[in-house]
């Protein structure tokens, strides 16, 4: 079997995702995704990938995942090389499933559970969509297009959120309220107001269902290292499950001396990219919680040799999810592959909502967990309609005779 050719979709609607498809002279054609920088990761795909990959067999995905990253600008981050990688990756574990008629998580070494749990990410219809690329906490609010709005719930009253989504059985919740304060301020310092203000979600989710939700607390990175030690201090009186990014993932000493200035797990990062930055982390005890988000990390091939590097150190696993449908299946199929899988994360109003416009099928969430996909490969794939959308780009590359 050879790859014949390597072809990118992007609509400008959803400006933010890329999916590559990899086609095979078999007929066989396998489906990736990555997240941000679309026009610059299909540049890279067709310019420096394609020739790379045109012509190779599909299902030495070890070799080629190699091909992609071991280039002199390609090195353990999550940039335009690695996202890139990651949707090919992701594309040929899908397409290996197809070829042995399994599911990707039968390839990846079979079920280790039969349902996973899922947090909540409180994001909404309208967050991460569109050209904005920097997460703060009032991307796209108002742009409401369902029931479950749910940025602007936890900004307002977090305490009816958390109740509603225990209602659904969902336990656990992740929220950013001191993002404002971090923007304002540049994430240099915080009055004694903006503290205040930024805790009353906590605040309003214990008085409100006590202990019975899980928090958990994301920075975006966006402080600096004192400030960060100062929050953490002020939140741990709420019990929250972790802190993710409290600080830019640049330095595994500041980490490591965040990380014993606090009881609370820490959650480091989707932002780390190969697994070579986590082992720098984990050999500082620098972190609690592995999290991979497998369209930046290199694909699926690079997410499970983190998470088995994560179980090596005693550290639980935590796919990251707040991005797009196709990479959402990849990560439910790498989840329950891997024995350390601890939770979920996912975004209602994405998985009820936009999901639903793109692909067909989405992973199904029933009392708070996700339940194992079905179907050969990553077991879903783009919808017909969105081969018909008028704003859609593709581009092509071809092995030639």
């Amino acid at each position: 079997m050879k790859i014949t050719a390597l072809e990118t979709l992007r609509t400008e609607e959803f400006s933010n995702v890329l999916w590559v498809r990899v086609h095979t002279d078999a007929g066989t054609i396998g489906l990736g995704e990555t997240f941000y920088g679309a026009g610059a990761v299909e540049a890279h795909v067709h310019d420096t990938l394609a020739p790379r990959l045109l012509g190779q067999d599909p299902l030495r995905i070890e070799a080629l995942n190699r091909v992609m990253v071991d280039l002199p600008m390609a090195q353990a981050s999550t940039g335009v090389e690695y996202r890139a990688a990651s949707a090919i990756d992701i594309a040929l574990w899908d397409l290996f499933g197809k070829v042995c008629g399994q599911p990707v998580h039968q390839m990846l070494g079979g079920l280790t559970c039969d349902r996973l749990r899922v947090y909540n990410t409180c994001a909404g219809y309208g967050y991460v969509r569109g050209h904005n690329i920097r997460p703060v906490d009032t991307w796209n609010i108002g742009s409401s297009g369902g029931p479950h709005e749910d940025l602007a719930a936890f900004m307002g009253d977090a305490g009816a959120l958390a109740e509603n989504l225990l209602e659904s059985g969902i336990a656990a919740m992740k929220i950013w309220p001191f993002d404002p304060p971090a923007q304002e301020n540049r994430g240099l310092f915080i009055t004694a107001a903006q503290m205040k203000t930024a805790l009353e979600p906590f605040e309003k989710i214990r008085k409100r269902v006590g202990d019975r939700m899980e928090i958990m607390v994301e920075f975006h990175a966006l402080w600096n290292l004192p400030t960060a030690k100062r929050i953490a201090q002020a939140l741990e009186p709420y019990a929250p499950t972790w802190f993710e990014d409290p600080i830019r993932m640049t330095s595994p000493q500041a980490l490591a001396e965040y990380t014993a200035s606090t009881d609370v797990w820490v959650c480091a990062s989707e932002t780390l990219g190969s697994r070579f930055p986590y082992k720098d982390m984990l050999e500082r005890d620098a972190l609690s919680v592995c999290m991979v988000d497998l369209c930046w990390t290199g694909g699926l091939t690079e997410g499970r040799k983190i998470a088995s590097l994560a179980d090596t150190y005693h550290r639980p696993f935590a796919p990251h999810d707040c991005t797009g449908p196709v990479g959402f299946a990849a990560s439910v199929h790498t989840s329950f592959s891997q024995p350390n899988t601890l939770i979920q994360e996912s975004v209602r109003a994405f998985y009820t909502g936009w999901y639903k416009e793109l692909v067909t099928v989405v992973p199904k969430i029933e009392d708070g967990h996700v339940l194992p996909m079905e179907g050969p490969g990553l077991g879903t794939d783009l919808l017909p309609a969105v081969y018909d959308r008028a704003d859609l780009t593709v581009r092509t590359s071809e092995l030639r005779a």
